[in-house]
């Protein structure tokens, strides 16, 4: 059951308005075809060192920077299969190096260390990172995604859709519920554009005519810095009620 998977593309985020959304989706109906598997939820447990090394040295935006997760579509069962996976990137190109286990193998794997079924190149980078930071679970993040993918010459562009990105950092288990704090406002979307090479003519002429900008945007990014700055608000107020 268990592969090995290799990405490697550009990818681009931006925040759309309701209105921005819907007038870019007449623009992709025109040239792409819907995710055959429509609206679906993702769902990740992000792995970081104790001090959350990966996440701080990401947000400062070096030339290169990597992250772990395992994922799951949807609200997984023992039996499902989980993603555990290596993002890195490197001058702006993304490189995804990923396994595919059953979610109970990658759990035993991550919490006591019992070798998976699968033991090839991919798995042994992910194992040597895990022990090489030491990393533990730190952040569970979901979000409802809808997607497009792109046809004939251009079958390798695709284009995703985020809402309802939400995370909680207690019951880092992928079979509990997806509930979790919200990170963006009700009619926000968050939207990637992955492609292996030039955006096409078509999508760069209606991102313009719409006025959509690329953004610098991590989730798991953003949310530690609103933790960080509700940790220092609520420092500061401590403060202040002793020196009252």
């Amino acid at each position: 059951m268990a592969t090995g998977l290799t990405f490697q593309r550009t990818e681009k985020k931006y925040l759309l308005s309701e209105a921005q959304y819907r007038g870019l989706l007449d623009v992709l109906t025109e040239h792409m075809t819907p995710d055959e598997y429509g609206q679906y939820t993702i769902c990740n447990i992000y792995y970081d060192t104790p001090d959350s090394d990966l996440i701080r040295r990401s947000i400062e935006k070096p030339v290169y920077k990597e992250k772990l997760r395992l994922r799951t579509y949807g609200v997984a069962k023992d039996g499902d299969s989980a993603f555990l996976e290596i993002k890195k990137k490197y001058k702006g190109e993304v490189y995804k190096r990923r396994i595919v286990l059953p979610l109970k193998e990658a759990m035993a794997y991550l919490e006591r260390g019992d070798q998976p079924s699968q033991t090839g190149q991919i798995f042994r980078e992910i194992d040597y990172m895990i022990h090489y930071y030491g990393v533990e679970p730190k952040l569970y993040l979901a979000y409802d995604r809808t997607a497009f993918a792109g046809v004939e010459e251009e079958a390798g562009l695709r284009v995703t859709f985020d809402t309802r990105i939400r995370s909680r950092t207690d019951r880092l288990d992928l079979r509990e519920a997806d509930d979790g704090k919200l990170l963006l406002p009700q009619g926000i979307y968050l939207m990637e554009i992955k492609a292996p090479g030039a955006m096409p003519l078509w999508l760069t002429d209606g991102l313009t005519k719409l006025e959509i900008y690329p953004v610098s945007f991590s989730k798991y990014g953003k949310i530690y810095e609103n933790q960080m700055m509700q940790r220092d608000s609520g420092c500061i107020g401590e403060s202040a009620k002793r020196s009252a």
